[in-house]
């Protein structure tokens, strides 16, 4: 299983890019996501994640390591195959993606073009549980918060025995709400919520 490629972009289109590593010149399935972030012509490095079955193999890659853990989890789900999870990734942010399951938006996941009710459905029944180890970074969220300030606020509130996705959605709401506030006051107003 290969981990990531870096090379030259030969070939970009919203759908695959084409990178030539050590004069091979891989065809590699990526995001909308992933395509706003690269350039033709210049080096880029994508994580990937590779299928290989009797009738199949290809190669899907990633700009970043979050983007390529949320389609490893969305391949799980019963019915959502590769081309799936890359649509519901072309179309909502990783964050988007988070936010919908653990807030039980199907909604959100229906808007994305052929996902119906059911997979939806499925999506957040199957993949509820699974997130809460999930590793993303309040501040991919919103950059202007006190990365400090909201580490230390988790770190405390995960000790105290509250899910970390919980705890973040609290703290990014708080933070958005009450730019100067203190440690002990932004643990204080969390557990209100939580």
């Amino acid at each position: 299983m290969f981990e990531y490629i870096k090379g030259l972009l030969t070939e970009l289109s919203p759908t695959y890019a084409i990178i030539e590593a050590n004069g091979i010149g891989y065809f590699i399935n990526i995001t909308v996501n992933t395509y706003s972030k690269l350039k033709k012509g210049q080096e880029c490095k994508l994580f990937l994640h590779e299928i290989l079955r009797e009738d199949l193999h290809a190669i899907y890659g990633f700009e970043n390591l979050s983007e390529r853990e949320m389609f490893r989890k969305l391949i799980t789900v019963n019915g959502v195959g590769a081309n799936t999870a890359r649509l519901i990734l072309s179309s909502l942010s990783v964050n988007n993606v988070v936010q919908a399951i653990n807030e039980e938006n199907i909604n959100v996941l229906k808007s994305v073009k052929g996902i119906g009710v059911k997979t939806a459905q499925r999506i957040v029944i199957e993949l509820k549980d699974k997130l809460s180890d999930f590793d993303i970074q309040i501040s991919e969220i919103s950059s202007s918060l006190n990365n400090t300030l909201q580490k230390d606020a988790l770190n405390a509130l995960t000790m105290l025995g509250f899910s970390k996705p919980n705890v973040e959605k609290v703290l990014i709401k708080l933070l958005k709400d009450n730019k100067e506030i203190s440690l002990e006051n932004l643990i204080k107003l969390a557990l209100n919520y939580l």
